[in-house]
């Protein structure tokens, strides 16, 4: 089956995510905790959070365009996120699949709650990727896509 991943459910356009590696998949769910953990907690762990970004990084927001920065990203991070935002993890969203020779790529669904708003909205759930490569014993975030 090309998409062994894919458990059929009632319909054949429903399904439950299995993931094909399961050690890769709890690796990279791991290292999403960890990453955003860090970003989450940026005005104290910056450079922990940089240091997930490969200095190839290339990052594309719907609505903020493409940047292919890693200090541009940081530094907007720094300015705009840090002590601001938050996010949160959808539970159960994320998939995860191999890159052959590269690394992964990871999918899901996030929220991100700004602190700074005087009215609190509930925020909704966005898509994200995330490629991740894995080199020298290392992973890194070479490229993010950010869907509001």
């Amino acid at each position: 089956m090309l998409f062994s991943c894919l458990e059929k459910k009632n319909s054949p356009d429903q399904y439950i995510y299995k993931p094909d590696d399961k050690l890769l998949y709890d690796t990279i769910v791991s290292l999403d905790s960890i990453f955003f953990n860090y970003y989450n907690t940026c005005n104290v762990n910056l450079a922990k959070y940089a240091a997930f970004y490969s200095d190839s990084l290339e990052f594309y927001h719907d609505k903020g365009g493409f940047d292919p920065s890693k200090e541009n990203i940081v530094r907007r991070t720094k300015e705009n996120i840090c002590g601001k935002v938050t996010r949160e993890l959808v539970p159960g969203s994320i998939e995860v699949y191999p890159i052959k020779d590269y690394g992964a790529v990871e999918m899901g669904l996030h929220k991100f709650h700004n602190h700074t708003e005087k009215e609190v909205t509930p925020p909704n759930a966005s898509k994200f990727v995330i490629l991740w490569q894995h080199k020298n014993n290392e992973w890194k975030v070479t490229r993010v896509i950010s869907l509001h």
